[in-house]
């Protein structure tokens, strides 16, 4: 493995990780991850950016018998954050990521299951006991918190799922409540997997990015944090990654400096374990940081530069054991 900042790669030793396709079985206590060892992956294709997720599978039924199966694809968490430009994906409601299925080429009808959480908590019946709507990072959902009666607002903030905000516009100081849960989302379908066969799945949505107004990782450690080293275990910054963004600082003492903005994105990798056979038999990710100014890290083992902004690594009979964050750096335009 090679580390190579000048083009804003990292490599370094750990598995990827993103959000793949599992058989699930739905029971009273929700949607459940089932193991099937009759049905293999035979191979994965998959693209990301910052505009769009795309993974084309190839499953094989290596039983005797036809198989009708509940396949889940469970998406990245939704955590508001209003106080950072942080790009959600803006479906509707109904669909928030825009999510798209296809089977051998025909479009498939998937159900979503949502939940709202807070500190961990199942809080869905409470939100729907409320009227207010699931997705919390919409302005609908913003206007429902800040209107609640006073009671109500004090419940929802003992419980996390509510974010007091005050400041003075102009006309004297103001105090908000914004909505603060975590909305979790997975999309299930049913699909046909006959005996001997091998069948085509795709699924296409808009990810959910997240990011912060400039480069965090640069800072000192403070309060038993140390932003270098999470950014290190999480998506595998080296020190010549680090060289290469402190080379852009302007103010060398100032490590905000950097001419970037970050934007993560998070993708589930793992669920393709509960798939037969040894794993994936055939990976292939392809990740493009958008444009040939921007930087990119992530973990991985032999990835190599295939295009002007995008980055591939292929690996075969594939055990997923992590989950895959990206970090890309945004160059901001020049003034």
């Amino acid at each position: 493995m090679r580390s190579i900042a000048a083009i804003g790669l990292v490599m370094l030793a750990g598995a990827p990780a993103l959000a793949n396709d599992t058989s699930a079985v739905l029971t009273t206590g929700g949607l459940e991850f089932v193991t099937n060892q009759d049905i293999v992956m035979e191979s994965e294709e998959l693209f990301i950016s910052k505009e769009e997720i795309r993974v084309v599978y190839q499953f094989r039924n290596t039983g005797e018998v036809d198989q009708n199966i509940l396949v889940a694809f469970p998406m990245p968490d939704i955590v508001p954050n209003f106080f950072s430009p942080v790009a959600f994906p803006m479906g509707p409601d109904d669909n928030l990521f825009e999510f798209e299925t296809t089977l051998n080429g025909e479009p498939v009808e998937t159900t979503l299951h949502e939940y709202a959480y807070a500190f961990g908590v199942d809080r869905t019946k409470l939100i729907k006991q409320l009227g207010l709507p699931l997705v919390p990072i919409t302005s609908a959902a913003s206007e429902a918190t800040d209107a609640l009666d006073d009671e109500t607002t004090a419940r929802l903030l003992h419980l996390g799922l509510v974010a007091p905000d005050e400041y003075d516009a102009g006309e004297g100081w103001e105090k908000h409540h914004w909505p603060a849960w975590t909305y979790k989302a997975t999309y299930t379908w049913e699909g046909d997997f006959p005996a001997g066969e091998t069948v085509t799945v795709e699924h296409r949505y808009k990810p959910s990015v997240g990011g912060t107004v400039g480069v965090s990782f640069l800072s000192e450690p403070y309060e038993d944090y140390d932003p270098a080293k999470e950014y290190a275990d999480k998506y595998c910054t080296d020190e010549p990654f680090l060289a290469a963004v402190r080379k852009t600082l302007t103010n060398p003492d100032e490590p905000w400096s950097a001419p970037f903005f970050e934007s993560w994105i998070s993708y589930i990798l793992t669920t393709g374990g509960n798939w037969g056979g040894n794993g994936i038999g055939t990976f292939r990710l392809v990740v493009d940081k958008g444009s040939p100014d921007n930087l990119v890290s992530f973990c991985g083992e032999g990835v190599k530069k295939i295009g002007p902004t995008t980055f591939e690594m292929v690996k075969t009979d594939f055990w997923p054991d992590r989950e895959l964050e990206i970090l890309i750096l945004e160059r901001q335009p020049t003034q």
